[in-house]
């Protein structure tokens, strides 16, 4: 079976650094495109930021452009989401998701592959 795990997440204040990272079980991710979603309580999951292991070709949501950045190891079997300046309203659980080629629609949907979410928490 495919999974996923995520792990990085934690407590942090406002202004801090958190690198999350996400780990293949039973396969490696480097012709999936890996994408990092986040939902907060009483709110829609959304899409924070995808790489196309393949092309190199990444996407981030206009809240987080600048402050995150996504990349892969040196191995190319983990995803990581490098995550600074870290607001208040970050806080949410993260889910790393990935599917095989190219990621065509950026939607929970599209992508077949799920961890089970670290929680990140911004608060002073």
């Amino acid at each position: 079976q495919l999974q996923l795990v995520e792990s990085g997440g934690g407590l942090v204040q406002p202004g801090d650094s958190l690198r999350l990272s996400c780990a293949p079980i039973g396969f490696t991710l480097d012709y999936y495109t890996v994408a990092w979603f986040r939902q907060a309580p009483g709110k829609e999951r959304e899409g924070v930021s995808y790489i196309n292991n393949k092309d190199g070709d990444t996407f981030y949501r206009d809240s987080v452009r600048g402050r995150f950045t996504i990349s892969k190891g040196s191995t190319g079997s983990t995803v990581y989401l490098q995550m600074n300046n870290l607001k208040p309203e970050d806080t949410a659980r993260y889910y790393c998701a990935a599917v095989p080629g190219t990621a065509v629609v950026f939607t929970p949907g599209t992508f077949s592959i799920w961890g089970q979410g670290t929680q990140v928490t911004v608060s002073s």
